[in-house]
């Protein structure tokens, strides 16, 4: 069973800055891609970013320019940087990971409030 553990959600001001991290359990390069989603209140869970095995990222339209995604393949972990936050980031963050086969994996989710 793998663990996806996060950290440094929080609350901030808006056009201030935030950094998530994702720690796995087991090496990042063993899933098919691995990333954010996000859910705010009476929302579907919507992606934020993601970083395939290849190195190729995908984004989420209401965060590109605003937000950074990387990862270190040693220490296993995945990190959004979040600059410039708007009110309307506010939301649960989720760190997703996707096996090669199999149901996704997921993290138990961080609060980010962002106010005006």
């Amino acid at each position: 069973q793998v663990q996806l553990v996060e950290s440094g959600g929080g609350l901030v001001q808006a056009g201030g800055s935030l950094r998530l991290s994702c720690r796995a359990s087991r090496s990042i390069l063993t899933f098919a891609a691995m990333g954010w989603y996000r859910q705010s209140l009476g929302k579907q869970r919507e992606l934020v970013a993601r970083i395939t095995k290849g190195g190729n990222i995908n984004w989420g339209d209401s965060v590109k320019g605003r937000f950074t995604i990387s990862r270190d393949t040693a220490k296993n972990t995945n990190d959004l940087q979040m600059n410039r936050l708007k009110p309307e980031d506010t939301a649960v963050y989720y760190c997703n990971a996707v096996p090669n086969s199999g149901a996704d994996y997921w993290g138990q989710g961080t609060q980010v409030t962002v106010s005006s």
